[in-house]
């Protein structure tokens, strides 16, 4: 497990040279042993892994650092934000020669921690293992979780909990705020130095872009819109989709007060920090754009010395989001209900779709299970479906028209449509018996469930339910 500092080695100016903070009774929560082994890894004794992992030890090669970033926090900008609980242990080189961050949250105070203690508690770190390890099984583009350790010291979040250290797994931690942090302080110079490190980290094949600064911002931004049509497909809410929660590499990053939609409404918003509804469910493509202009404004000095021609480039860019973004989520919605190669008058139907199960307050996730049982049993709709009767005649109707076989429709939907999603209930759940318990018995069963969410185990119906206040007063927190 040798470790490079490629980010640390980028200078000074990116980042503060820190150890951890040393915690009092390391012990290892949760280990993912199949992140291990893709990574190379080769598991030690829980205790060496719990001493690496807390922070007490530095892993071989390693130089911890805070890296520096700035961000735009519900639309207001703030100059230096940078990690205030989190160290950077270096990278790993997997098998396949990819590279990979491995950082450590809730690790201890840095410069940057703006009067925090650097610390995390259990909840929250199980929220991150949990919830990663659930997206990535889902398709989704995401950061992962490698370990949860224990530190047997407690934090103070309004009351008493115990703390814990996360490690997170990313293909990098450039954020949209990594390039706001330079070009605040008009460091042209280091804003060159990021777009050459993410080329060559993400981006490879733009090596040899005329205009790589341009080229760059374009390559992000279609990475951005397949994200985001991820996440509506599975249903997904970030719930803070600041520009430091953006990753150039287009994975999901931080989950902190992030949710999963129950019954469909684009205004869905479970966040207790978003009173004003910013990162609704419905909301998250027009954010997305926003923070993609941001990123736009930081790369002008070097898409072009003229600034009017520079501004002329990049907004041909984020003019273009929106129609990219409409073609991916029509084709994504399409998908769902079993139509390739998708045509223009499938449009209606997909926007009905969602309108009748906005009015009908229908679960998101239980309806395509529903409509795809329309195919396979030709059984009648459940007593709470009925009110897609006639849609579901008209859509039948355009499969038939489309010369679409049941079989490849009903595949393409269950390759589209998870069967179980980490509905919040069951987060909150399993969550708390680890808190109270110290026992992973539930979260494990859970986990296990979440990750095979095209397929339904014996366990599955298990967490298939959804809740009797169907969240109308559910809310998430940071946590931090």
């Amino acid at each position: 497990m040798q470790l490079s500092n490629q980010y640390a080695n980028l200078g000074e100016a990116f980042s503060q040279t820190i150890d951890p903070e040393s915690v009092a009774l390391p012990a290892l929560l949760l280990w993912n042993q199949p992140l291990a082994e893709y990574l190379g890894i080769d598991a030690t004794s829980p205790k060496q892994l719990a001493t690496y992992f807390a922070g007490n030890e530095r892993l071989p090669g390693s130089t911890p650092i805070a890296c520096a970033y700035s961000g735009h926090q519900f639309g207001h900008f703030n100059p230096q934000l940078g990690d205030g609980r989190a160290h950077l242990l270096g990278e790993l080189t997997d098998k396949q020669g990819n590279q990979w961050d491995l950082q450590l949250k809730g690790s201890g105070r840095t410069r940057f921690s703006r009067q925090g203690d650097g610390k995390c508690a259990l909840s929250p770190a199980l929220r991150e293992y949990l919830m990663s390890e659930a997206m990535f099984a889902l398709g989704v583009p995401t950061t992962r979780a490698l370990a949860v350790v224990t530190t047997g010291e407690q934090v103070f979040r309004e009351e008493t909990k115990p703390g814990a250290v996360v490690t997170r797994v990313a293909s990098s931690h450039l954020r949209v705020g990594t390039f706001q942090y330079f070009a605040a302080r008009q460091d042209h110079e280091a804003l060159s130095t990021l777009v050459d490190f993410a080329i060559a980290r993400h981006y490879p094949e733009l090596a040899d872009s005329k205009n790589r600064a341009l080229a760059l911002l374009d390559a992000v931004i279609d990475k951005q819109i397949t994200l985001i049509t991820h996440w509506l497909r599975v249903g997904f809410i970030h719930g803070v989709m600041n520009t430091d929660n953006t990753a150039i590499s287009g994975e999901t990053i931080d989950f902190g007060p992030c949710a999963m939609l129950g019954v469909y409404h684009p205004g869905t918003v479970y966040s207790s920090i978003d009173s004003q509804g910013r990162y609704a469910f419905g909301n998250q493509a027009t954010i997305c754009r926003w923070n993609m202009a941001r990123l736009a404004e930081t790369l002008l000095p070097l898409i072009d010395e003229d600034e009017e021609a520079a501004l002329a480039k990049a907004e041909a860019l984020i003019a273009n989001f929106a129609g990219k973004f409409e073609q991916a989520y029509l084709d994504m919605n399409a998908a769902k209900i079993g139509i390739t190669k998708r045509k223009a008058p499938d449009g209606d139907l997909i926007i009905e779709l969602l309108e009748l199960m906005q009015s009908h307050k229908l679960d998101y996730t239980q309806t395509y299970q529903v409509l795809a049982d329309t195919l396979s049993s030709g059984s009648p709709l459940p007593a709470e479906f009925e009110g897609l009767e006639e849609w579901v005649n008209k859509w039948h109707n355009t499969l038939q028209q489309r010369s679409i076989e049941t079989n490849d429709a009903m595949q393409l939907m269950a390759k589209t449509n998870p069967v179980v999603i980490p509905r919040n209930h069951h987060v909150e759940a399993v969550l708390q018996i680890v808190e109270l318990t110290g026992r992973t018995d539930a979260f494990d069963a859970f986990l296990e469930v979440l990750k095979q969410p095209y397929e339904t185990l014996p366990t599955t119906s298990n967490y298939q339910d959804t809740p009797a206040d169907g969240d109308q007063y559910y809310q998430t927190f940071c946590g931090t």
